[in-house]
């Protein structure tokens, strides 16, 4: 499950890149940024407790 969320992290943050160099959303890339982040803080939360 940990490699799984960290695979969809990388996949939103190279998203997110792509986003603001090529295409400017706007609001859709800030979302997409604010959810790998979160999703990379609960990897490092839930890797240290385990």
């Amino acid at each position: 499950m940990r490699s799984l969320l960290y695979i969809i992290a990388v996949i939103l943050i190279i998203g997110w890149a792509l986003g603001v160099f090529v295409y400017s959303v706007g609001g859709l890339i800030h979302i997409l940024l604010v959810i790998a982040v979160v999703a990379i803080l609960l990897r490092l939360i839930g890797g240290k407790s385990v």
